[in-house]
């Protein structure tokens, strides 16, 4: 008859054990660093962000900085296993040739010919969308990796978001474009050669402790 009286002395024992335990370990990991981001009270550092994957984007020639690499040749939309890229292309104007002195270009395909009055290389194809379906991509980066002219990368987009899925379908040539363009070299901010370079985005900044209000 002792041991159904002692019963629920053992359990309470046994439920502060537990919840001792629980405590040590929440103490233990309270008096750690912080390591989660107070959104939109902190940012994110750019020093952080190195190696994240985020959505793929467009990059621009060297010389040109809202004119993309690409030269829409279609393998990236081909490789994609989440048909989550949809690019138009814009094909060079034909122009009228000779029917006349045909030359053979292959021998083994005859079929293959053009006049001699034809340029060897036509005009460029103009990508005129590229058309990104986030919700569908699962950042596999196969389309980055297949692109022959490295047109294609990562980006450090940390903070999409958008109120319905229409907000993650993305042009990423209109994105490419609207990006505000750098100043030509000798129309910098103070007339130099080169532009001002811009202080580096400091990490973590807590708006509360500079007196600012978290929005």
């Amino acid at each position: 008859m002792s041991a159904p009286m002692f019963k629920p002395l053992v359990e309470a024992v046994q439920g502060l054990k537990s919840l001792v335990v629980g405590l040590k370990i929440t103490g233990r990991e309270f008096a750690k660093p912080q390591r989660t981001v107070h959104y939109p009270r902190q940012v994110v550092g750019e020093a952080a962000l190195k190696g994240y994957r985020g959505h793929i984007e467009l990059v621009p020639l060297e010389d040109e900085a809202q004119t993309p690499r690409c030269i829409a040749c279609m393998q990236c939309e081909r490789i994609c296993p989440s048909n989550c890229i949809l690019i138009k292309v814009e094909k060079p104007a034909k122009t009228a040739q000779p029917a006349e002195k045909t030359v053979e270009l292959d021998a083994v395909t005859p079929k293959t010919k053009r006049t001699e009055a034809m340029p060897k290389e036509g005009g460029r194809k103009k990508v005129t969308s590229f058309h990104l379906d986030y919700t569908l991509c699962s950042l596999c980066g196969l389309c980055v990796q297949v692109c022959p002219v490295s047109s294609l990368r990562h980006s450090e987009n940390l903070y999409l978001a958008g109120p319905s899925r229409e907000a993650f379908h993305v042009d990423l040539l209109a994105r490419l474009r609207s990006q505000p363009q750098p100043p030509a070299p000798g129309e910098g901010p103070r007339g130099g050669g080169k532009p001002e370079k811009l202080a580096p985005r400091k990490s973590f900044v807590n708006k509360d402790a500079q007196g600012g209000e978290g929005v």
